[in-house]
């Protein structure tokens, strides 16, 4: 039967769109509480996926991976602003800052694994797609690559001189990613930390 996999196609992508605004609204929310108002004036505090969309990362990325059945589905939301000079303790603040998106997809994949125990129908495939989505999109935010989370975390708390001389990482992230997915690899670096996060929670 089409339908089920249409309605399961939809509530993913939903899902997606959901997750990605939260985790950028994080960033935003968590860097005006810690002194830089830069994604809050331009409105980034928001649940409003319009102003989070990056059409790579947000849109062309997970359908095409939807419409293939690839089963691994992730992609990026648009960057939220900050400007370090405005924070209080610059170098902590940063990780902070950057540490709250991931953690918003955590929040929500415990969130969603109390509805899971909870519900049935509908409501049970909404939330299993945002565990294993959300806990998928906190694994992969995390790596050690430029520009995601993780990538950032490592340039802020590398010494100075060794973060200046990885800076051409970031115009090259995507295209490692790229690379590490088509490989095969990136199933490799995510799937078990996705795994045991997984049986955690379940």
């Amino acid at each position: 039967m089409p339908e089920p996999d249409v309605i399961t196609v939809a509530i993913v992508f939903l899902v997606l769109l959901f997750s990605l605004s939260v985790h950028e609204a994080a960033h935003a929310w968590s860097a005006s509480r810690l002194g830089d108002d830069t994604a809050k004036r331009l409105g980034r505090v928001s649940l409003n996926p319009v102003v989070h969309i990056d059409p790579i990362g947000t849109l062309l990325l997970p359908l095409i991976a939807l419409a293939s059945g690839s089963g691994l589905i992730f992609g990026w939301a648009k960057p939220t602003p900050v400007n370090v000079r405005n924070l209080g303790r610059p170098r902590r603040d940063s990780v902070l800052v950057t540490f709250a998106g991931p953690a918003s997809n955590l929040a929500i994949a415990v969130l969603a694994t109390l509805v899971l125990q909870r519900s049935g129908g509908v409501m049970q495939l909404i939330a299993f797609e945002a565990l294993s989505l959300n806990v998928l999109l906190a694994v992969f935010n995390m790596l050690p690559i430029p520009p995601l989370d993780g990538g950032q975390i490592l340039m802020t708390l590398l010494p100075p001189r060794i973060s200046l001389q990885l800076r051409f990482l970031y115009e090259y992230g995507f295209l490692i990613l790229m690379g590490l997915m088509f490989t095969g690899i990136l199933g490799y670096l995510v799937g078990p930390p996705y795994y045991v996060i997984l049986s955690w929670l379940r």
